[in-house]
């Protein structure tokens, strides 16, 4: 029997705004798209989070992703299962992707009149193709560096105690290191936020935090047909929740990793002049070239609570022999 074709609407940001683009889904055998996700077997949908200026002027597109599958992770290398185009198909794309949604994992730099034009990211995992395209669609308009409500912005980090800021979606290789298989490799940044809230909101965050959470839950957004929240950060127990959580995730890999811890908090007590360090270690179980995403977070939580500001990303380049 012929693989069915169903057109999907994808809504990307929790306010409800339609998606950028359409998703192309190839059902199962039979026409009947898995509903809710399962353990292994479903599909993969791309999702583009928005796009915004940059400081330089330049525009960046930031993108991630949403895997179904609840317990299998998939490696997709770049090719026509993996791809960008025109002009790709590499453009800094995931190969490894984690289970559920993973926000703003890598950003495209485009030229400030890069108009209408558009690209379109296609993932085929578990014989079940998606792809969406994205430009920069006005109602996608995002600030990576201040949320316009609360005047919020997105954790700093440097890789030196006195080595250059970054902040925002990440852009090239904040760090290039070099491993050996099976040996530790120490991984460590410093990092520093400045909690900011819109006029009136310090009662609304007192109220939040004497409940457990220290932001609102926000609308779910929709991919694929599946409603999916978006989540906050926060803490149900009786110690404070961080100011600033540390992820490290992988990116690409063409082998194992585990890291120790895989995620850290860090309390700054809203002191922007204080930089506090995360450390990780790092193994690998094969050689090859790995790329390492480190997301740091405020406590708007992952994808910013649906606003997608504010937090940083940065991607690490480890070739391992």
């Amino acid at each position: 029997m012929a693989t069915a074709m169903v057109t999907a609407s994808l809504v990307l940001i929790a306010d409800g705004l339609p998606s950028a683009g359409a998703e192309q889904v190839k059902a199962p055998p039979g026409g009947v798209l898995a509903e809710p996700p399962g353990n292994a077997g479903g599909p993969i949908y791309a999702t583009f989070e928005g796009w915004g200026p940059l400081k330089d002027g330049t525009n960046a597109l930031l993108l991630g992703y949403f895997n179904r599958n609840k317990t299998q992770t998939i490696d997709i290398p770049i090719g026509p299962e993996n791809s960008i185009e025109p002009g790709g198909p590499d453009y800094g794309q995931p190969t490894h992707f984690l289970t559920g949604r993973q926000y703003g994992m890598f950003a495209i730099t485009v030229p400030k009149d890069f108009g209408s034009k558009k690209l379109t990211w296609t993932i085929t995992a578990n014989g079940q193709t998606t792809s969406v395209a994205f430009w920069t669609n006005p109602p996608y308009w995002i600030d990576f560096f201040e949320h316009a409500a609360s005047g919020n912005k997105p954790p700093v980090i440097k890789f030196a105690a006195s080595g250059p800021e970054l902040t925002g979606p990440p852009l090239g290789f904040a760090q290039t290191l070099s491993a050996a298989v099976g040996q530790p490799l120490p991984l460590k940044l410093w990092a520093s936020d400045t909690p900011a809230l819109r006029k009136g909101a310090e009662q609304e965050l007192a109220a939040l935090r004497a409940r457990g959470n220290r932001n609102p839950a926000p609308p779910p957004a929709i991919v694929g047909g599946q409603v999916i929240g978006a989540g906050r950060g926060g803490s149900s127990g009786a110690s404070e929740p961080p100011d600033i959580t540390v992820s490290w995730r992988l990116h690409r890999a063409p082998g194992k990793v585990t890291f120790d811890p895989a995620r850290s908090g860090l309390h700054t007590k809203g002191d922007p002049k204080v930089f506090l360090e995360a450390t990780t270690t790092a193994r690998f179980d094969a050689p090859g070239e790995y790329i390492v995403r480190v997301q740091v977070n405020d406590d708007s939580g992952d994808g910013g609570g649906g606003d997608q500001c504010c937090w940083t990303t940065a991607h690490i380049k480890i070739t391992v022999q």
